[in-house]
């Protein structure tokens, strides 16, 4: 019970210690100046947290970019862990891209660059859900087939990923 306790306040922490500056009505102030109009109720998401978390634990250059994976994933109905963990697969977490591309995805064979981390976050949310999901694909496996062939391991590597985002806060009590 007192480990379940501490837990809990560490992630009322987190959520304090992690929370963006708000302008009024919601709209989050970006670094480059743009303001952009999102639910900041995502950002209070105990997912992000956990993404942020565990994209920092592998040093990951998207863990600033948690809650835009479950914000777009949430838009698009696709399970939040997904677009991860295949960053996980392609790129080990965004570590291993070409420079300056963000795309930690291997789209076009790692020859495709996006404007930012949000833009690919999007983008490849987007994607998986209208020439994947919307056209019959809707298991890893399905996936896989058209996402990377003809590779027998790209499925089962992204649900390792998926597995351990969902395992994490046990591993580590966050």
């Amino acid at each position: 019970m007192k480990k379940l306790i501490i837990s809990i306040l560490f992630i009322l922490l987190a959520i304090l210690l992690s929370a963006k500056p708000l302008l009024a009505d919601g709209l989050v102030a970006e670094e480059s100046a743009q303001i952009k109009k999102y639910s900041n109720e995502a950002e209070f998401d105990y997912r992000v947290i956990i993404l942020r978390k565990y994209l920092e634990s592998h040093n990951s250059p998207l863990s600033d970019s948690a809650f835009y994976f479950v914000y777009w994933a949430d838009k698009y109905g696709l399970d939040w862990r997904m677009v991860p963990a295949i960053t996980g697969v392609e790129s080990t977490f965004g570590k291993r891209i070409p420079k300056n591309s963000y795309n930690a995805y291997g789209w076009a064979n790692g020859n495709y660059s996006f404007e930012s981390w949000e833009d690919s976050i999007e983008i490849v949310s987007k994607t998986l859900r209208e020439k994947y999901y919307n056209r019959g694909a809707t298991t890893l496996n399905q996936i896989a087939r058209r996402y990377a062939p003809p590779s027998s391991t790209w499925a089962w590597k992204v649900e390792y990923f998926m597995n351990d985002i969902d395992e994490f806060p046990m591993k580590f009590d966050i």
